[in-house]
């Protein structure tokens, strides 16, 4: 497993990637490559109360945040990933066990992995569906290189309905 899972029961949300990237994987910790604006933003829309470091991403629980990929086994980026990588079933028995009230998406390629649908059908926001009693949504990716779809205002908008 290149990177462990950060999930207990009953978290508020899960964020989960499609994959550790090299840098993640070479340093273990989540969002590891400078510029990644996982740990920036989640301090900004108020999940965090302090700006975390990825090497701390294990304190997340500690904020009841979970962190898990749909790749478990392989690292890199979206473009260097095989279909038989993803695992799906996996992802799915972890939600059902541990029951999040939110699976939030780093990214549509993330969600629509997970849906069996290409990226072009799938929006940001609440997602129809749930596995179990917890919800899906879809936030745009942290990634540096997916820059050019950044809009922080769903990640604000997570945060508000976890708040409700």
């Amino acid at each position: 497993m290149v990177l462990q899972d950060l999930l207990k029961p009953n978290l508020n949300v899960v964020f989960c990637g499609t994959a550790a990237g090299q840098v993640s994987a070479k340093r273990q910790a989540y969002y590891a490559v400078p510029g990644n604006q996982f740990y920036p933003t989640l301090y900004k829309a108020r999940f965090t109360n302090r700006l975390l470091k990825p090497y701390e991403y294990h304190l997340l629980l500690n904020y009841n945040i979970g962190l898990t990929d749909l790749v478990k086994f392989s690292s890199g980026n979206d473009d260097a990933l095989n279909k038989h990588d993803y695992d799906v079933k996996s992802f799915l028995k972890k939600i059902f066990t541990y029951q999040p009230k939110v699976v939030c998406f780093n990214g549509k390629k993330a969600a629509a992995e997970f849906m069996g649908a290409k990226t072009n059908r799938i929006n940001y926001g609440l997602m129809a569906g749930t596995i179990g009693e917890t919800k899906l949504y879809c936030a745009p990716s942290t990634s540096g290189s997916a820059r050019r779809f950044w809009d922080e205002t769903y990640w604000e908008r997570l945060k508000d309905l976890l708040n409700t």
